[in-house]
């Protein structure tokens, strides 16, 4: 059994992983793609040994960061999906939370997606599609899920499930990218435009009898 030692020990070491990542948010905020190691410890009062200690190196940082950032936009989504309101509205809540996120934090978004091209190559560390689509694909499981076990599908639909989770997270990652970087229109018109392209074959399926509901 653990020692009451011990738990204060790992307790101490998550807090202070914690505050690390909290400081390496910071970097991130300020600097994008282009934070650096060296930064990060600055900004934490530590030396870069220090922090590739508790990370490895970037590429450790980056899964951490990714990790951290990824449960928060899935709580997110899931408070949009549970939200007491009609299907149609669920669905344009839930795709305007994700453009939000990403609005919100650009700089953050541009990290996990698109690490900067100039990094000196000690600091590059990670290669975005290595570490990236992991995540998407993380983001399509996890709404496959709640597709599977809240609209009825037929025959196959655990199939269909999945075909539909990854499918829209490919549409909001896709379509996102392009209206981050390029600002065409208000948020709420791209919403509506996804909406309308997702709503077909969605708008006829009925909920799953043992399911909560979609």
């Amino acid at each position: 059994m653990e020692t009451t030692q011990q738990a204060g020990e790992t307790g101490a070491a998550e807090r202070r992983r914690r505050e690390l990542l909290e400081a390496a948010d910071r970097v991130v905020l300020r600097d994008g793609p282009k934070a650096s190691m060296n930064a990060i410890a600055a900004e934490a009062g530590i030396t870069k040994p220090i922090l590739y200690r508790h990370f490895g190196d970037k590429a450790g940082l980056y899964q951490a960061l990714a990790v951290r950032h990824t449960d928060a936009l899935l709580d997110s989504l899931r408070a949009a999906l549970d939200a007491p309101a009609e299907r149609r509205r669920r669905v344009e809540s839930t795709l305007d939370t994700y453009l939000a996120a990403i609005e919100a934090r650009p700089q953050v978004y541009r990290f996990l997606m698109h690490p900067a091209e100039d990094s000196h190559s000690a600091e590059r560390g990670f290669d975005v599609g290595l570490h990236s689509a992991p995540l998407l694909r993380r983001l399509g499981e996890e709404l496959a899920e709640v597709i599977g076990e809240r609209v009825d599908l037929g025959p196959g639909g655990e199939r269909l499930a999945r075909v539909w989770g990854h499918g829209i997270v490919g549409m909001m990652h896709a379509a996102g990218d392009w209206w981050l970087g390029e600002r065409p229109c208000e948020r709420a018109e791209l919403v509506a435009g996804l909406t309308d392209l997702l709503w077909g074959r969605l708008s006829s399926a009925g909920n799953r009898v043992d399911g909560p509901g979609f």
